[in-house]
C-alpha cells in the first residue's frame, strides 16, 4: 500500500536531518573541553612533592640570558613549541599549511578571558626561566635548559592572555598568582609538579605561597 503523503513527507524530514547532522559531525569539529596543560598531579602528589622540595636562598641572575634556554624549537611536520601548544590549548583551530594557527578559540585559563587570535595569546612558561635559572638551572647544560623551556611532557607551558603573561614576568607565587582566584589551584600544582620533575629548589615565601594556594583544591 503507497504511504501518504504526510508520512511520506515526514520520512523524507528524517533522513535529511540525520543526513545533515552526519555531515556536520564528519566536517566540523565540536569545540573540545578546557585544554589544559598535561601532568597536572593530584592535591595528595603536589603536597608530597612540595614536602620534598629544597628550600634555600636564590642563585644569582648573573650571567642569565633567555637564549640560554633555546625555545620555540622545531617540533616536526613544520611546527615549532609555540604553534604545537596553541593547537593543543585551542577550544579549536584553523591550522595553515605552516602549521600556525590563522584563526581559533583561546580560554585564557589564568583570567577566564576568550580569544579568537593567536596573536592575542602568548605561552607562558609555568615556571619562568629567569626563575628556574635563579632556583638551579643556572648550573645545567645549554642542552638540558633547552628541554626545559620546550616541555610538552609535563605541565610547564600553556596558552595564556598576552599582557597577563607580561604582568607575570618572571615573578614566583609569592609576588603573582593568577588574577583569577579559581586558577590558583591547578597553578600551585603545576608550579610544584615543574619543580620537583626538574629537581629545582624553592624560597621560603614561595613554598608558603603555593602551600596557600594548594590548600585550596579540593583534590
Amino acid at each position: 500500500m503507497a504511504l501518504s503523503p504526510r508520512i511520506s513527507l515526514r520520512s523524507l524530514l528524517t533522513v535529511a536531518i540525520a543526513a545533515l547532522l552526519f555531515s556536520s559531525a564528519t566536517t566540523m569539529t565540536a569545540p573540545s573541553a578546557l585544554a589544559l596543560p598535561p601532568g597536572t598531579p593530584s592535591k595528595a602528589t603536589a603536597q608530597a612533592e612540595l614536602d620534598s622540595l629544597t628550600v634555600r636562598s636564590q642563585e644569582s641572575m648573573t650571567g642569565y640570558s633567555r637564549d640560554k634556554f633555546p625555545h620555540w624549537i622545531g617540533q616536526g611536520d613544520n611546527c615549532n613549541t609555540r604553534e604545537v601548544v596553541l593547537e593543543r590549548d585551542a577550544d579549536y583551530a584553523s591550522i595553515g599549511a605552516d602549521c600556525y594557527p590563522d584563526s581559533g578559540r583561546w580560554y585564557s585559563y589564568y583570567d577566564g578571558a576568550v580569544w579568537y587570535q593567536a596573536s592575542d595569546v602568548d605561552i607562558d612558561h609555568i615556571v619562568p626561566l629567569a626563575e628556574a635559572w635563579r632556583s638551579g638551572a643556572r648550573n645545567w647544560t645549554t642542552s638540558k635548559r633547552q628541554s626545559f623551556a620546550n616541555d610538552l611532557n609535563g605541565p610547564q607551558l600553556i596558552a595564556v592572555t598576552d599582557n597577563v603573561n607580561q604582568a607575570k614576568g618572571d615573578q614566583d607565587p609569592s609576588a603573582w598568582q593568577p588574577p583569577r582566584s579559581g586558577a590558583r589551584c591547578a597553578y600551585s600544582k603545576w608550579w610544584i609538579h615543574t619543580k620537583y620533575r626538574w629537581g629545582l629548589h624553592l624560597q621560603s615565601s614561595e613554598k608558603s605561597s603555593l602551600q596557600s594556594m594548594l590548600n585550596t583544591c579540593s583534590y
